[in-house]
């Protein structure tokens, strides 16, 4: 269903930067297979026991902004999060191939979060 809804998403969206997303989604969901993907509050998410990460700002033509929702939760350093608010994290992407060129580290961030306990990551995401 969520395969769907997320098609159904880009279809109607038609983001300007939906090569950059799609890229990015499959670097998150390949990293860990307990990542989902879905809609919520109009915007392209990703979770696994609560909200990780959403693409905000999916209008701009520049670049793909992906913000980790409790970012200030994730453990280790990562050269490309940007950020000081006490909870979100961002990352941005301007085109595909700088996704990809990044999927290391991208990959690291989903882990050290699916390290984290339940409680560690926030409110579970309801289903």
């Amino acid at each position: 269903m969520a395969t769907l809804e997320v098609e159904r998403w880009f279809a109607e969206k038609k983001p300007p930067t939906e090569a950059i997303m799609r890229a990015v989604r499959e670097i998150i969901l390949g990293a860990d297979r307990r990542m989902t993907k879905y809609i919520k509050y109009g915007n392209l998410g990703f979770g696994y026991d609560g909200d990780f990460a959403t693409f905000v700002q999916a209008s701009d033509k520049k670049q793909a902004s992906l913000m980790f929702n409790r970012g200030a939760r994730i453990p280790g350093k990562f050269p490309h999060l940007e950020g000081s608010h006490p909870s979100a994290r961002f990352m941005r992407f301007a085109t595909p191939a700088e996704a990809k060129a990044r999927a290391g580290e991208l990959g690291k961030i989903v882990a050290a979060w699916g390290s984290l306990t339940p409680a560690d990551r926030g409110p579970a995401k309801k289903r």
